[in-house]
């Protein structure tokens, strides 16, 4: 991993900060002024230069504002996160306005600073890997009819900035047709920035779409940009629109009405320049009636249209999706690329695949690892796909399948099968396979199917209580006092310390921050976390 560049002039800041840094295995350099800072940039390979830059603003020989401005012209997609004093807030807003990822009052507190650190070098590996699929990766695969009007509908978008609405079942490849889009638009050069709307709380949203001042609210200790000022010039893809809370949609509707919005606490609006790409699983005209989605934002995205077909109205592209697939799982898995025989594939071809080319690809995940031979035949294929019995005995002759088998089948279908409407189509979509995340998709917690253990019919019990004694927020109420007893294990088993705690329970360390300040459990903290 590349190292976290720590620029101050005092020796005890870099000190705790490098000792900080290493417990949590993030290699560090060190610098006492922004001179050799830039002298090492010019020196630097693409594996010792930095993955972060922490910089004070106030040092001998050189200002870490200027060392800023000089980092951003060399490296500009490179996170720098400015040091500062309470009392030196306006640097702190000159800093931001000259692209600073983030600033650390001083004197700060090493696990949020940490946490920080933590928090750039995610975003920046996200972007990395972000840019490495912009231009790495190979043109759309598809010979069926549904990808070639595809093909013919991008075509004819490229030289528009026009908003498009994307609809289409869960899994058939959304954000890959914005993508497109975006790659083949007079905007390429500009950054695509995508958001998931039912992926963020809703208390949220509204500051990860608009950004907020410092002080707008509990913790916003600085001013930070939303993605539509991040999307600047660019593409802002907004996924599963059709989720977004209803009073937000007002203020979307403003922002595609003449580009201009308002940070949360803000009080100077924004100008923005962006080409807005939406998508949806969901019946947005049903949503409209319902009166869950305003009809003018409705008619304010759906401009074009494009419908993504399902994989199953599409089966003549599975043969070269699934041999896609298999020679990248082989890849990213470091093995020899397996082949499928052509009985299997006929199988994959008679499956319906709820979960669309995103099940697909999973399917060829688990192959790759799971596959006993170098070709794939259809008894090597998971059982999900409700093949014979006798195939099904042949899997389950095997032990050491069977758990992974069993998980996957939660996995795999777990995705909505649900059609999107096709109404009104502009256009005919379906996805692009060379531009799919490599990631395999979470595997559900399959506790609820299993017997009850003795604390679950605890809790059922005091479910049970509460709601025959009439009591109105149940759920709170329950679900706070098993966040607490939860938390509050994982700090006793670290001594208190938030990030591993954090790590242990499988949840951000945001929001184990977060959840430690909701809950009160800052006093019940073991004491090592303070030292």
């Amino acid at each position: 991993m590349k190292p976290i560049w720590i620029v101050d002039d005092d020796q005890s800041i870099r000190f705790v900060l490098e000792k900080a840094l290493l417990r949590e295995h993030l290699p560090t350099r060190s610098f006492s002024n922004p001179r050799d800072v830039l002298a090492a940039l010019e020196d630097a390979t693409d594996e010792d230069a930095p993955q972060i830059l922490v910089s004070d603003i106030r040092m001998p020989g050189g200002s870490g504002l200027d060392l800023l401005e000089k980092v951003k012209a060399r490296h500009p997609g490179l996170p720098v996160i400015i040091m500062t004093a309470f009392s030196d807030l306006d640097s702190a807003v000159s800093a931001f306005q000259g692209g600073a990822f983030e600033y650390l009052p001083k004197p700060f507190d090493l696990p949020k600073a940490v946490e920080l650190i933590r928090r750039a070098v995610q975003e920046s590996q996200r972007e990395q890997v972000a840019d490495e699929g912009m231009s790495d990766t190979p043109e759309m695969l598809g010979q069926a009819p549904a990808m070639q009007d595809v093909f013919r509908a991008i075509g004819r978008l490229s030289q528009s900035n026009v908003t498009v609405m994307i609809t289409g079942e869960s899994g058939s490849g959304k954000e890959l047709v914005a993508r497109a889009l975006h790659k083949h638009s007079p905007r390429a050069k500009g950054p695509f920035v995508a958001i998931n709307t039912a992926a963020i709380p809703k208390d949220l949203l509204e500051s990860e779409l608009f950004g907020h001042e410092r002080g707008a609210f509990t913790g916003a200790q600085a001013q930070r940009r939303g993605r539509f000022e991040q999307a600047d010039e660019g593409t802002l893809f907004l996924d599963e629109i059709g989720d977004m809370p209803f009073e937000l949609q007002t203020r979307l509707l403003r922002v595609l009405s003449d580009g201009h919005f308002y940070r949360v606490g803000g009080h100077s609006a924004v100008k923005t320049n962006v080409r807005v790409i939406a998508a949806t699983h969901q019946d947005l005209e049903q949503r409209v009636k319902e009166g869950a989605f305003r009809e003018d934002l409705f008619h304010r995205l759906n401009v074009i249209r494009l419908r993504l077909p399902a994989l199953r109205e599409r089966r003549e592209d599975i043969p070269m999706l699934t041999r896609h697939f298999l020679q990248q799982s082989a890849k990213q898995l470091g093995v020899e690329p397996k082949r499928i025989a052509d009985s299997a594939v006929l199988a994959l071809e008679n499956f319906a695949f709820p979960g669309n080319v995103r099940q697909l690809e999973n399917i060829c995940h688990w192959l790759t690892v799971m596959a006993p031979a170098q070709v794939i035949e259809p008894k090597d294929l998971p059982p999900e796909l409700g093949l014979s019995r006798g195939t099904a005995q042949s899997d389950a002759a095997q032990p050491h399948a069977a758990p992974v088998a069993s998980s996957l089948s939660a996995a795999l279908m777990q995705a909505p099968s649900e059609h999107a409407a096709s109404a009104d189509v502009t256009s005919t979509q379906v996805e692009s396979p060379l531009v799919w995340p490599a990631e395999l998709a979470p595997v559900p917690n399959a506790a609820a199917s299993g017997p009850l253990t003795g604390w679950e019919l605890e809790l059922e019990d005091e479910a049970l209580t509460l709601l025959r004694a009439g009591h109105a927020e149940v759920w709170d109420l329950l679900s706070r006092r098993f966040e607490a007893r939860l938390i509050q294990a994982a700090l006793n088993n670290t001594r208190g310390r938030r990030i591993e705690a954090a790590h242990k329970l499988g949840i951000g360390r945001n929001t184990i921050t977060r959840k430690i300040q909701e809950l009160g459990l800052e006093k019940k903290i073991p004491i090592a976390a303070e030292e």
